[in-house]
């Protein structure tokens, strides 16, 4: 059997876990505990300390294996871990907090100095009034180079169908050549 490793990671309460738990055809190991840090408290209770995983075969004998990571600077470490041996990567953006953009694009940074794999930014959110056009949240990521931007589509992580078309993206990307 063939897996294939797939990270999903952004700021905190970017949808990551309900992401992953939407489409794990497993119950979703998690290690979400009760918040402690003021801040992270006004998003949600529950946060990722270390890693949730979720898997998903397919007919074709390949299964998908998805890590989902903590959103905090502070575990930097585990995305390191994580990211080393992902075939491709997913950044779920929240669309109507921009606050989390400066994080948000500190993860890119991040994951781009690690490894150069299929890359796919998932915007979870865009139905509020407030959120950000695509337009504009690649420029607030620092992705102005259309011919070098990964793919930025609409993601509702509590959709089945949608998750799964992000993921189809996504797999679709690992099977093009990566351009240099």
């Amino acid at each position: 059997m063939e897996i294939l490793r797939v990270v999903v990671t952004g700021s905190v309460g970017a949808g990551k876990t309900t992401f992953i738990r939407t489409i794990s055809e497993i119950e979703v190991v998690d290690t979400d505990k009760r918040v402690t840090e003021e801040e992270t408290a006004d998003i949600k209770s529950q946060t990722t300390v270390a890693f949730d995983f979720g898997r998903l075969n397919f007919e074709s004998g390949r299964s998908l294996h998805i890590y989902g990571t903590p959103g905090q600077e502070r575990f930097e470490f585990i995305w390191d871990m994580l990211i080393q041996k992902a075939h491709a990567y997913i950044i779920l953006v929240n669309a109507h907090r921009p606050e989390d953009f400066r994080s948000t694009r500190r993860i890119l940074k991040f994951m781009s100095q690690k490894v150069q794999i299929p890359l796919l930014i998932g915007l979870t959110h865009t139905d509020y009034p407030d959120a950000w056009s695509p337009s504009d949240i690649a420029i607030a990521l620092g992705l102005t180079d259309e011919s070098t931007r990964p793919p930025i589509i609409a993601v509702n992580a509590t959709d089945r169908s949608s998750v799964f078309a992000a993921m189809i993206t996504l797999i679709e990307l690992m099977q093009t050549p990566m351009l240099h």
